[in-house]
């Protein structure tokens, strides 16, 4: 367990996970409603905000655009700097991490806003969970498909997911289900590939969250959801309502500070690292015969990629339409865009790095395996 700071006392902890709907850890007193009412009313204004204001327009812009849409980056849609094979490496990659860290501006802001809300309004709650880990799992792809954020910056919501007291499977599926269960990104999808194609990524999201999200904290100990965790937030009770302003002001900056000292260093190395691996990656690497090696490096390749939203599904688009082999295309299909370095290292630090090596591994090995179904086709 890599949360360690702040630890709750021993009393303050529920026992075990499988304590019907209980918390891991208690951190507000159920009376404080009004507290609550305030969460509320920052969570739903900041979702508001982003989604009316740039998420779901650009979106939409690009579901509108079809085949047309332009990708001008190495993993992002757009640039700030143009990068050419022909620079130094060292000055190909500074230009693609600053294109990066342009791209996911909106998004990771909007991941750390909206993360401290989440963890500020959940903490409010005396029970997150349930004793059934399928349904669990079923709680978070509901409450990730409609967060319409990449697999970067639904990070640092994760985060703020589970330090409220979330099951480690409910953060999982929150994670898969928001970059590949949207409405206009599946749109997208069925718009652009064959069904059978398509049935192959959903497939793959599906296992992720029915089977891998439920039994990853298993795998990872039958102890592991019931150690000791922070409590970055708590409420006082019986408050007026000028006292739930300031204490709720003041969970939510704990929140953000919680999420935010961990979550920023961690996305500039992500930036580094994706820059890095991209611009080694040669320029025509995929248009070559097929290997069950070369489907494996695919696929890891494609799981490692911190890529903006929809981002898969228009890169394997575009590889396909320029002769790209099946396989290859499936693989990028269905490793980019659901998990990344970035989600890698937030997931290790925040509940388990045999979590975030259990996740990686999951969705390389389940893209390796859309390959080799397509390399039947």
């Amino acid at each position: 367990m890599r949360l360690q700071a702040l630890a709750c006392p021993p009393e303050e902890i529920v026992g075990t996970q499988t304590a019907s709907l209980d918390s891991a850890v208690p951190f507000a007193n159920t009376t404080s409603i009004k507290s609550r009412v305030l969460a509320i009313v920052l969570m739903i204004g900041i979702a508001a905000f982003f989604w009316v204001d740039s998420r779901y327009p650009a979106l939409y812009k690009k579901y509108h655009q079809g085949a047309g849409v332009k990708v001008t980056g190495a993993i992002t849609f757009g640039t700030v700097y143009a990068v050419d094979r022909s620079m130094p490496l060292s000055q190909r990659v500074w230009r693609t991490s600053v294109n990066w860290l342009q791209a996911n501006e909106i998004g990771m802001t909007f991941g750390f806003f909206f993360g401290a809300a989440a963890l500020t309004f959940l903490a409010t709650l005396p029970r997150r969970r349930t004793n059934n880990r399928y349904v669990n799992a079923l709680i978070g792809m509901v409450g990730g498909a409609p967060l319409g954020v990449c697999a970067n910056c639904v990070a640092p919501i994760a985060r703020g997911l589970y330090a409220s007291g979330m099951s480690t499977e409910s953060v999982l599926a929150a994670m898969f289900s928001s970059p590949t269960l949207n409405v206009i990104v599946l749109g997208m999808a069925f718009a652009l590939f064959p069904l059978p194609i398509v049935g192959l990524k959903l497939a793959t999201v599906g296992i992720l969250i029915l089977v891998l999200a439920p039994l990853a904290s298993r795998a990872a100990g039958k102890n592991f959801d019931t150690a000791a965790v922070p409590c970055p937030v708590t409420f006082p009770e019986d408050q007026t309502w000028g006292q739930a302003l300031r204490s709720t002001a003041t969970a939510y900056a704990k929140s953000f500070w919680y999420i935010l000292k961990i979550g920023l260093p961690f996305m500039l190395l992500a930036a580094f690292l994706g820059a890095l691996v991209i611009e080694l990656v040669p320029q025509n690497a995929l248009l070559v015969r097929v290997t069950l090696a070369g489907i494996v490096l695919v696929s890891a390749i494609g799981t490692f990629l911190p890529v903006p939203m929809a981002f898969d599904v228009v890169i394997a688009y575009l590889a396909m339409t320029h002769g790209v082999p099946l396989p290859y295309v499936v693989a990028l299909l269905c490793t980019l865009g659901i998990f990344s370095i970035y989600s890698f290292t937030m997931v290790g630090q925040t509940i388990s790095w045999k979590i975030a090596g259990l996740s990686y591994g999951a969705v390389m090995a389940l893209g390796v395996l859309a390959g080799l179904i397509a390399w039947s086709f």
